[in-house]
């Protein structure tokens, strides 16, 4: 179980450290077109590659949040209830997210396949958009290998108890 933590902390640093770079070219990209602009040289299809890095930049870094306890959590009432039926009900709903995760990664991969099949590509760029629905897909995977390790650790602190 430890080396697929390990393993699992290690996939998400790297894909959090491929965000941090598609949210720097997303900056550079614009602030060299704003330079460019001014000298009537503008970057074409600017506006399609901020969609796809910051849709990169989002997808891969949701694992990492996750890992860190990035998200949203309302605990005002589970805190008052005893440890062993917070472990249960936060096994229960992490197995939702999970099914969640692998159905979006399932239907994101269908999604990618029918881009390739109808030879979808950007407008402005002419560059296909499959491999960055792609990269996403792997996003959802990888949040969703942080969140069976996270369901693992709390059964060992449910089993523990």
């Amino acid at each position: 179980m430890k080396f697929f933590i390990n393993y699992s902390l290690r996939i998400v640093q790297i894909i959090n450290w491929l965000a941090g770079r598609a949210v720097a070219l997303t900056m550079g990209l614009v602030v060299i077109n704003i330079v460019l602009r001014v000298f009537g040289m503008p970057i074409g299809g600017t506006y399609e590659w901020v969609g796809f890095l910051t849709a990169l930049a989002i997808g891969l870094s949701l694992a990492h949040c996750e890992s860190q306890d990035g998200h949203v959590a309302v605990t005002i009432f589970m805190e008052k209830l005893p440890p062993k039926f917070q472990h249960i009900t936060d096994i229960f709903t992490k197995i939702i997210v999970l099914v969640f995760l692998i159905i979006t990664f399932r239907e994101t991969i269908s999604y990618a396949n029918s881009t390739i099949v109808a030879g979808e590509i950007a407008q402005t760029t002419k560059v296909p958009i499959y491999p960055f629905i792609y990269i996403l897909a792997f996003g959802f995977i990888a949040f969703a290998l942080i969140i069976i390790t996270k369901m693992l650790e709390t059964i060992r602190k449910a089993v523990g108890n």
